[in-house]
């Protein structure tokens, strides 16, 4: 992949929300978007709408432990509400799922954010009974 164009009530709002959260660079502004690059390259442009048309949509970023822990203390320095599952009943909570770590949180847009260290099924799940 080499972009997506994210929906925000404010391009300029939830591109520096994102960006300060997970330690990277916000683009300069192009066209109607503002750009973040995360670090595998991929560009997330930003852009402004109405409220009222955006739908929610899930973004999960594979981040390194460092990476996490320096997120993470961002996200708690900021006072954001985290949970360690997507539906939100584990408030305060990582999880460890995949031999590694993981939280969700939203941003300015309601957009749900997953930061994980490890890719899903990277690590063996015991057998369900």
């Amino acid at each position: 992949m080499n972009h997506t164009i994210v929906h925000a009530r404010d391009n300029r709002e939830s591109a520096t929300f994102l960006a300060h959260i997970l330690g990277l660079e916000v683009g300069p502004e192009w066209g109607p978007f503002v750009p973040v690059t995360t670090s595998n390259g991929v560009t997330l442009d930003f852009a402004t709408i109405p409220a009222e048309s955006i739908v929610m949509q899930h973004y999960a970023f594979l981040v390194a432990d460092e990476e996490f822990d320096a997120a993470f203390a961002r996200i708690r320095q900021a006072g954001l509400t985290y949970w360690a599952d997507p539906h939100g009943k584990q408030p305060g909570e990582i999880n460890h799922h995949h031999g590694g770590r993981g939280l969700y949180f939203l941003d300015p847009a309601g957009h749900g954010m997953e930061i994980i260290t490890r890719p899903y099924d990277s690590h063996p799940q015991p057998p369900q009974s």
